[in-house]
């Protein structure tokens, strides 16, 4: 069993309590360990980078110390905290000077930022780390007859890995077909959602909501699978907002691409946090045989 140090961030203990009940419950079944890191903090979001960017690196910096402390790579579910996790580790690994003031901050919490352990999202680690074929062989209930859109939105390619495909990557519609899913063609796979941009310019920001929902409709998806809360809340929660704006009639069940795995591993929909949604899955999750 590997083990990692978990930053679960701020929306995963909130409103995306489910994101983590089923990257726990996800997990446990895929022999995942996960430490989750000893009083992190948030990792500053959208905003406090445009604020403080010292302050910003030293939070970060922070949780990735904790992470060197227990020598443990750190994983992320959110794709925000992915983002600014890795670019900090990356920035503080080529700037000396800059990774020098940061520590001297992190001395008031004896800790030492060295870049030893590496920032990895969820899903890497179980496409990459676990593999698609271990994740086949745990399906306990294929989602066969299940059509996925795949929705990885812009963070979670942005930071360029190795040998990472990120203008037409495959990865997550890999996974959903492990899962025993059919994953369709999303033409807006990587299209912003709209962001925070939803708080300054709602009208902007809707537009690309309804675009990237008219396309899941369109490709006759059943539902839309994310990784990021961000994304799964614009692409939710504001589905009501969308059809007052636009005059459209959009529903479309969008879950968190580890609630769909626990489906396909056999775990309860209420361990999932599966039913809390506000566009309820029922009726696409019953397209799957018993």
């Amino acid at each position: 069993m590997k083990k990692y140090a978990y930053f679960p961030g701020c929306s995963l203990e909130s409103m995306e309590l489910s994101y983590h009940q089923s990257t726990v419950e996800v997990s446990k079944a895929l022999g995942v360990e996960l430490q989750e890191l000893e009083d992190w903090n948030c990792c500053g979001a959208t905003a406090y980078f445009h604020v403080d960017e010292f302050l910003a690196y030293a939070l970060c910096a922070r949780n990735l110390a904790m992470a060197d402390k227990e020598k443990l790579d750190v994983v992320a579910p959110c794709s925000g905290c992915f983002k600014n996790m890795y670019f900090t580790r990356e920035h503080l690994k080529e700037d000396p000077d800059l990774a020098e003031h940061v520590n001297d901050a992190l001395k008031e919490d004896n800790l030492r930022f060295t870049g030893a352990s590496r920032v990895r999202h969820l899903i890497d680690v179980f496409v990459q780390d676990v593999g698609l074929e271990a994740v086949k062989k745990a399906v306990k209930k294929p989602l066969k007859g299940l059509r996925v859109a795949t929705y990885y939105g812009c963070q979670i390619v942005r930071p360029r890995k190795d040998h990472e495909e990120i203008e037409r990557p495959r990865f997550f519609e890999d996974l959903v077909a492990a899962l025993g899913a059919e994953p369709v063609d999303f033409l807006w796979k990587l299209r912003c959602c709209g962001g925070s941009l939803i708080v300054t310019n709602r009208q902007a920001a809707l537009s690309m909501v309804r675009d990237l929902l008219e396309e899941a409709v369109r490709q006759k998806a059943d539902l839309i699978v994310t990784a990021c809360p961000l994304c799964q809340v614009n692409l939710e929660c504001y589905q009501g907002h969308v059809n007052g704006a636009f005059g459209t009639n959009l529903s479309v069940p969008v879950l968190f691409f580890t609630q769909l795995m626990g489906v396909a591993l056999g775990a309860s929909p209420d361990s999932l946090g599966i039913g809390k949604e506000r566009v309820s899955a029922e009726a696409a999750l019953g397209k799957v045989a018993p």
